[in-house]
């Protein structure tokens, strides 16, 4: 299956904020302090065996800072999503979160000069809701643009100390659908014990959830996280080109209206132990865009 050159062959979330917002517009990671469930004690303790002290936000920070990291990278850019990313962002009572989510979304407000805040994005556990939140994250869909991101990872049992199982996930995709409040999910890639036919489950059971978007994650062991120790000396991949190929596979198979947020991994050189490249993120898109155009083929080809 082929493409024309002005159809894209990846739902890009970058070309879909362009097309619906009209113009580019990039998120500010935001670090809000909270903590999660599988670190304080309440479903468990040093959180789920993949993830970093910094609960997978080390590039997180507040909005204006983020704003200074950024000025060098999209110099032109006015328009930004605040992104809550580190952590758990709806582990906390309701008028915290409230107080939170608004407060960044009015963050610009006497600082005009900065840009827009188009719309927010909250990143959480399946596990981390209440009749409460849903009724808030329906407040903020109805007066912004918004999605809600769920860290998933695998449909295939706990082996990644996750703290929940895949009804929790089910339940919640349940009652954000009923509510029309969009949600992107999470799966990691390359996870300890998990085949390729098993990642490929991951994919196929997420999309029929129908989601907003997916996030493939390359997995990274990183500095601080208990995979470590616990699988000292181990590597999803063997090398880009393997990673590259599996991705190409699976877009194949994700429906073309869902959106795709993410391919590979973010990690900081100096916490990352492997796979050794994974650093080099733009060779690695390019070389699934390469590896896409050399098939012929495009997001959904193969439904």
């Amino acid at each position: 299956m082929t493409k024309d050159k002005e159809t894209p062959r990846i739902n890009h979330i970058g070309h879909y904020l362009k097309t619906t917002l009209g113009s580019k517009t990039v998120k500010l990671s935001l670090d809000a302090g909270f903590t999660c469930p599988n670190r304080d004690g309440t479903c468990g303790t040093g959180g789920c065996i993949f993830c970093s002290p910094g609960g997978s936000g080390e590039l997180a920070g507040d909005v204006f800072r983020q704003l200074e990291l950024l000025a060098d990278k999209w110099p032109r850019v006015s328009d930004y999503l605040v992104y809550f990313q580190s952590h758990t962002n709806t582990y906390a009572p309701v008028d915290v979160l409230r107080e939170k989510y608004y407060g960044a979304l009015h963050a610009f407000e006497g600082h005009e000069e900065k840009g827009r805040i188009r719309g927010i994005v909250i990143a959480t556990r399946p596990d981390c809701f209440s009749p409460e939140i849903y009724d808030l994250l329906s407040e903020l869909n109805e007066k912004t643009f918004m999605w809600v991101e769920l860290g998933l990872q695998t449909i295939h049992g706990d082996h990644i100390n996750r703290g929940y199982d895949l009804p929790v996930y089910d339940e919640a995709i349940r009652q954000l659908r009923s509510r029309n409040i969009p949600f992107v999910t999470h799966l990691i890639m390359g996870l300890p014990g998990e085949t390729k036919k098993q990642m490929e489950e991951s994919v196929r059971y997420v999309c029929g959830g129908d989601p907003f978007g997916i996030k493939l994650h390359l997995l990274n062991i990183v500095r601080g996280s208990a995979m470590e120790t616990l699988y000292e000396g181990y590597t999803p991949f063997s090398s880009p080109e393997e990673y590259i190929s599996l991705i190409a596979d699976m877009l194949e198979i994700i429906p073309p209206h869902i959106t795709i947020h993410r391919l590979t991994g973010d990690v900081p050189r100096k916490l990352l132990i492997a796979p050794e490249w994974s650093y080099k993120k733009r060779t690695i898109l390019n070389g699934i865009e390469k590896e896409m155009r050399r098939r012929g083929s495009c997001q959904g080809c193969r439904l």
